[in-house]
């Protein structure tokens, strides 16, 4: 019983994980490359910030690097029946 309130409670996530994004912000060089890369560890940060949703960066299951602006979908493992995205928009910083 626990076990399938638990597995629902993770599809629910997942709905509302996917209809969220987060945005990290970075600095970019003359090049149009970040200066490093977003870690896994930035994703969840932001995420929790922008969405107040805790997430555990070791559950993301992107082995990509993100070194480039431009929009990621970041699956996430919920459960390990549930697998949910994260839309990930990575956007330069206003330098002002």
């Amino acid at each position: 019983q626990d076990q399938e309130k638990h597995l629902r409670d993770m599809q629910e996530l997942k709905a509302k994980i996917e209809e969220m994004t987060v945005k990290v912000n970075v600095k970019v060089g003359a090049n149009g490359k970040l200066f490093g890369s977003v870690s896994s560890k930035e994703i969840v940060e932001a995420f929790k910030q922008q969405n107040k949703i805790e997430l555990d960066k070791r559950k993301i299951q992107y082995d990509k690097v993100i070194d480039c602006l431009g929009t990621y979908k970041i699956p996430i493992d919920l459960h390990k029946e549930v697998r949910a995205t994260i839309t990930l928009y990575v956007v330069e910083v206003n330098q002002k």
